[in-house]
């Protein structure tokens, strides 16, 4: 990854530096000035690529299409990488059949869009006395999400809440 503020030409504060010239060879090592006039000679800029290296390692190109280069490599990364987001189905200890079903079904739609699904559980009261309850559903859960998700974290506890994350199987 390169640093959006590399210095070029006459921002380069080292006295000596290693010199690389336009077709990658290694040219020594040269005063600042002497390197800057071999780069106006080619008609192109002196780019430090290598700050921390003793002495600094300059190389001689067009800087203005290597910047144009790297944004077109940056833009094409971003464009290829998947954003996960995280659903979240919050359930209920005494969730009844049908409520159960429904956000079973959301819960599969967001696994199978690629989305990673929180199932939650909040205990008011004292339901809290009673964790297995909210275990047994939670379990019951995953295993019926088993098909097209795995399991990310086990259920815990946190707070008056217990959760579980499932993360959608890929399918290569």
């Amino acid at each position: 990854m390169i640093s959006k503020d590399m210095m070029v030409n006459d921002g380069i504060r080292a006295r000596e530096i290693r010199l690389i010239g336009q077709n990658g060879d290694q040219l020594g090592i040269k005063s600042k000035v002497e390197a800057l006039e071999i780069a106006a000679r080619a008609n192109l800029d002196l780019v430090m690529v290598a700050p921390n290296a003793k002495p600094p390692v300059c190389r001689i190109m067009d800087y203005g299409k290597f910047r144009f280069e790297q944004q077109k490599k940056d833009k094409e990364a971003r464009k290829n990488q998947k954003v996960i987001s995280l659903k979240e189905v919050r359930l209920s200890p005494t969730i009844d059949e049908h409520d159960f079903n429904t956000k079973l079904r959301n819960a599969i739609k967001f696994l199978e869009k690629g989305d990673k699904v929180k199932a939650s559980i909040r205990f008011k009261g004292r339901a809290i006395t009673h964790k297995e309850i909210g275990q047994r559903v939670l379990d019951r859960f995953s295993a019926a999400c088993a098909e097209v998700s795995t399991i990310e974290s086990h259920p815990k506890m946190d707070g008056r809440s217990m959760f579980l994350i499932l993360a959608p199987k890929n399918e290569k």
